[in-house]
C-alpha cells in the first residue's frame, strides 16, 4: 500500500547573522512534526533552508570587504551544524543561491510576466533596509519609523517590476472562505481580512535595480528579482519546478504545511497564495503562524544580540532538554518566554522527576525483585485500570493533538501518562508485595504495567526527544518500539532488562 505523503516547511531564514534559539525554535517544532509523522506511517518531505540574496547581505558583505557569498556561507555552514546538534532531520536544505534554484525562479518570474501578471513600471516608496520592506506613510510607527523594527526608513524611487496582487484579491477572499483552516492559528486570518486584504491589495515591487545581490531578470538584467518571487518559490523549486512533470512535484506538491513566524504570516497567506493562483498551481493546505520566543520580555533580534549560541544551551543541559524545552513550554501559536531558569525548572521538574525517576525505580526494582526478567502472569487489581486504560487511550489522544499542532499538549498528555505511573508505584507498593512471596505474581503484574507504560511513552516521545527515547528502548531491550506496537500488552515477556542509567542528571541551580 503506498503511503500518504506529507511536506512540512520551515520559512527559509535570513543569514545576516548567526541563528539564535528563535530559529531553533521553529525548526525542532517542523522536526516533531516530521518526526511524528514519520513514525506514524507518512512518506515525509521535510525541507529548510535559507534565503541568501537582497540589500542587507550585499550591504553587509561590504562592510566585511567580502563578497556576498563568502560573507553567508560561513553563517550557513553553521547554521547546518546546529542543525545537526539539535538533531533536525530534515530531508532537503534548499539555499536561495543554489544554481538549479536560481534558474527556475527566472522561469517562474518569466511565465508570470508571460501571462501579464508581471508589468515593469516606477517604484515610490518609503523603505525599511533591515526589514527589506516598503512601507506606506500611513504604515509608520508614531515615530515615522518602520513599524517592525522601529528603524529609520528612507524614501526610494526607482524603475521596478510589479506583481499584480490586486488583481487576485476577490479570489484569495473566497480561498480564504472555502479553507476555513488554511490560516492558523484563526486569529491570524482575522489579521490579514482586516488589516491587508480589506483595505485594498496593491500590486508588489518584484524587482530592484538599486543592488546586485540577487537573480538576475532574464530579459532585463539590470533588474534583480526581488525577495518574494525568489524567497517564497523555494517550496516548489526544491521539486523540480517549473517541471511539473518532475517526481518530487508531483508526489509532494501542495504542501500539508509551512510553519512560519507570525510576522511572516501575511507573506505566506497573501503574496505566496496570489504568486500559486497565477502560476496557476494548487494552495498549500496550511500555513500555521507561530508565537516568538521572547527572552525576558523581548524580542529575540539579531541586532540587539540578547542571546546566547544555542549550542552554549545544548552543551549544557543536553540536546533533549534544550528540545523539550522548546516544544513543550510555548503555547502553539502564543508568545512564550525563553529564560535558562524556565528550562532548568522544567528540566528538573519533567525530565527528571517525572521521567527519568520513573524509568530508574521501575528497572531498579525489577532488577531487585526477579533479576530484571519481564513477566506478566496477569494478576489485576482494578487499581490497574485508571493506568491501563489511559495508556491505551494515549496513542489517540497524542495524534488528535498533532493533527491539530498543539505540540505542547501532546507531551502534556504523554507525561501525564508518565505521572500516573509514578502515582501506580506509590498506590501499589510494590516494596511492600516483596515482603510476600505468595504477592510474587502480583508484584510480576504490576512491574509489568510499569514498564508496558514506559515503553509506550518511550514510542510516543521518540518524535520529541528521539536520543532519550533510544536510550530508554536500549534499558527495556525490547524489540517493539514502532507505532504499530502502541498497544498494551506488546512488551515481550521472555525478555531481560538492561542496566538502568541515568537519563538526566538534577541541575542544581545554586551553581
Amino acid at each position: 500500500m503506498e503511503k500518504k505523503k506529507f511536506y512540512i516547511t520551515t520559512p527559509i531564514y535570513y543569514p545576516s547573522a548567526e541563528f539564535h534559539i528563535g530559529h531553533c525554535y521553529t525548526t525542532i517544532i517542523a522536526d516533531a512534526i516530521a518526526r511524528y509523522k514519520r513514525l506514524s506511517g507518512y512518506d515525509v518531505f521535510f525541507q529548510t533552508g535559507t534565503d541568501e540574496h537582497g540589500q542587507k547581505i550585499e550591504k553587509k558583505a561590504e562592510e566585511k570587504g567580502v563578497s556576498p557569498i563568502d560573507y553567508v556561507n560561513p553563517i550557513i555552514e553553521n547554521a547546518k551544524d546546529l542543525w545537526s546538534k539539535l538533531g533536525i532531520s530534515y530531508d532537503y536544505f534548499i539555499r536561495t543561491t543554489d544554481e538549479d534554484h536560481e534558474k527556475r525562479v527566472q522561469e517562474i518570474f518569466k511565465i508570470m510576466y508571460d501571462k501579464g501578471d508581471i508589468y515593469k513600471g516606477e517604484y515610490k516608496g518609503l523603505y525599511c533596509t533591515p526589514c527589506e520592506s516598503f512601507w506606506t506613510e500611513s504604515q509608520l510607527d508614531e515615530n515615522g519609523k518602520c513599524p517592525d523594527c522601529h528603524r529609520d526608513v528612507h524614501e526610494v524611487k526607482e524603475e521596478a517590476y510589479f506583481f499584480r496582487l490586486s488583481k487576485y484579491q476577490d479570489k484569495l477572499v473566497e480561498f480564504y472562505d472555502k479553507n476555513p483552516n488554511f490560516i492558523q492559528p484563526i486569529s491570524r486570518k482575522n489579521e490579514m481580512l482586516n488589516n491587508f486584504i480589506k483595505p485594498g491589495l496593491e500590486d508588489l515591487c518584484v524587482s530592484r535595480t538599486s543592488f546586485k545581490w540577487g537573480i538576475p531578470v532574464t530579459f532585463d538584467d539590470k533588474h534583480v528579482i526581488y525577495v518574494w518571487i525568489d524567497a517564497l518559490s523555494n517550496y516548489i523549486t526544491s521539486l523540480g519546478y517549473p517541471d511539473t512533470n518532475s517526481e518530487l512535484f508531483k508526489k509532494y506538491w501542495p504542501a500539508d504545511l509551512h510553519l512560519v513566524g507570525k510576522e511572516i504570516v501575511r507573506f505566506h497567506t497573501i503574496i505566496w497564495p496570489c504568486m500559486l493562483m497565477s502560476l496557476g498551481l494548487e494552495l498549500p493546505k496550511q500555513v500555521f503562524g507561530h508565537g516568538w520566543l521572547i527572552i525576558d520580555g523581548g524580542k529575540i533580534s539579531k541586532s540587539s544580540g540578547n542571546y546566547k549560541d544555542p549550542r552554549e544551551y545544548i552543551n549544557e543541559y543536553g540536546v533533549d532538554a534544550v528540545r523539550y524545552f522548546a516544544l513543550r513550554e510555548v503555547p502553539f501559536g502564543n508568545d512564550g518566554n525563553f529564560s535558562e531558569d524556565a528550562l532548568i525548572a522544567r528540566t528538573n521538574a519533567d525530565l527528571v522527576n517525572t521521567l527519568g525517576n520513573l524509568v530508574n525505580r521501575t528497572i531498579a526494582m525489577s532488577k531487585k525483585y526477579f533479576d530484571s526478567k519481564v513477566e506478566n502472569p496477569k494478576v489485576y487489581e482494578e487499581i490497574d485500570d485508571t493506568l491501563i486504560n489511559y495508556a491505551k487511550m494515549l496513542p489517540s489522544i497524542v495524534e488528535n493533538k498533532m493533527n491539530a499542532l498543539k505540540v505542547n499538549e501532546a507531551l502534556e498528555d504523554i507525561f501525564e501518562l508518565l505521572k500516573r505511573s509514578n502515582k501506580y508505584i506509590d498506590d501499589t507498593t510494590p516494596w511492600v508485595l516483596a515482603k510476600d512471596e505468595q504477592n510474587s505474581d502480583r508484584l510480576k503484574t504490576v512491574l509489568y504495567n510499569l514498564l508496558e507504560s514506559i515503553r509506550i511513552s518511550a514510542i510516543l516521545l521518540n518524535a520529541f526527544i528521539p536520543n532519550t527515547s533510544e536510550r530508554i528502548f536500549k534499558m527495556l531491550n525490547t524489540k517493539n518500539t514502532s507505532f504499530d506496537t502502541l498497544e498494551f500488552g506488546n512488551l515481550e515477556t521472555d525478555i531481560t532488562l538492561n542496566e538502568a542509567e541515568i537519563l538526566f542528571n538534577r541541575i542544581d541551580t545554586n551553581k
